[in-house]
Formats: structure tokens, C-alpha cells, sequence
């Protein structure tokens, strides 16, 4: 059997991972079979199985390909010349921006209700959010200390923000129709403007 060059793998791998990604927009990952992952990317049991031991860790892949795409944006965000503030509204945005990916909002309601079974897969997902949080937070503080924001408890402030994203995409995977994404981010904003520092 030829041996596959690293390129080549990982462009292999990134396939069946579109491929879920394609098929958890259809039906969920509950419903998911490896049959539909290997069916959509045009590839046999042993080829999946040579990428992902298990059906579990398919999950862990699509939740670290997601944690990456929306981490890729924060550093866009982090980069920009903008004063902490607008960081805070680009973090909220980035974050919110996954909403609009049915794809994405079903993927966390399958983990929510994955995670209290899987002790691997809440220290992650933990790990992840507390990353997020810890970076949010520290945005909030400088801004609050360049007086672009009222003094608020920053760390509450963050994780209201962060629970704020993820509840929404767990409305949104059980009613799709229930609110559009550009109206939630306008609301959220004008939220943030309610602390501006020079409102008080």
C-alpha cells in the first residue's frame, strides 16, 4: 500500500471533516453514522477509521475544528489597531457569527447533551470556554480602565457574553425561525453601548 504523503493526509482528513460538517447540517450528530460521513466523502469504513478511531472522536475533531475557525477570528480581532472596546464588540460578533452556520448550532446541541457522559469531552470544552472567557475578560478590564466602558465585574461580564452565544445557538438548532442573527448582533451591541463609560 503507497504511503501517503502528510499533506495528502491531512487534506484527507480535512475531507471527512467537511463531509461531517455537511452531514451534521442535514440531521444532527446524534442521528449521524459513520456510513453517512463515509457515503458523503466518497471513502471507504477503513479510511475513516485510519483518521478517527470512533464516532466520539469525530466529535472532539468537529469541536476542535470549530474552537480553531472561531479562534482564527478572534486573532483577527486581538490584531486590529482598535481601541479594547471595539475588541470586546469584534469578540461578539466573531462569536455570534456561528449562529448563522446550522451546521455549528446543531453541533452544540449535540454537545451539551454529550458532554455530562463524557469526562474527556467536558475538560475540553471546558478548557475552551474558560480560554475564551479569561481573554474576553481581559478586554473588558482595559477598556473599563481607559474609561471606554463603565466599571463592571469583568469576569461576570464575560461569562454572561460567552453563555449569552451559546444559548442562542441552542434556541436557534430547536427553532430556526425564532430570531434572525443580524438582529440579535445589533440588539447585543446596543447592549454594550449601554456601558459605555460615557453614559454615566
Amino acid at each position: 500500500m503507497p504511503i501517503l504523503a502528510q499533506q495528502d493526509k491531512e487534506q484527507r482528513r480535512r475531507n471527512l471533516l467537511d463531509a461531517a460538517w455537511r452531514c451534521v447540517a442535514r440531521k444532527g450528530f446524534a442521528e449521524l453514522t459513520v456510513d453517512d460521513v463515509c457515503e458523503e466523502a466518497g471513502v471507504s469504513k477503513g479510511s475513516f477509521y485510519g483518521y478517527f478511531d470512533s464516532k466520539q472522536a469525530l466529535l472532539g475533531a468537529l469541536l476542535d475544528d470549530d474552537a480553531a475557525a472561531l479562534e482564527a477570528r478572534i486573532a483577527e480581532v486581538q490584531q486590529s489597531r482598535g481601541s479594547a472596546r471595539a475588541r470586546v464588540e469584534g469578540f461578539v460578533r466573531a462569536m455570534l457569527l456561528r449562529g448563522e452556520d446550522p451546521a455549528r448550532t446543531q453541533l452544540l446541541a449535540d454537545l451539551w447533551s454529550n458532554v455530562p457522559a463524557d469526562p474527556a469531552l467536558r475538560r475540553r470544552f471546558s478548557e475552551t470556554v474558560r480560554r475564551r472567557r479569561a481573554l474576553l475578560r481581559s478586554w473588558i478590564e482595559e477598556a473599563a480602565a481607559a474609561g471606554e466602558l463603565r466599571e463592571v465585574p469583568a469576569n461576570a461580564l464575560a461569562s454572561i457574553l460567552l453563555a449569552l452565544g451559546d444559548g442562542l445557538m441552542l434556541h436557534a438548532s430547536t427553532d430556526p425561525a425564532g430570531f434572525q442573527w443580524r438582529n440579535v448582533r445589533r440588539a447585543l451591541i446596543m447592549l454594550l453601548e449601554g456601558l459605555d463609560a460615557s453614559g454615566s
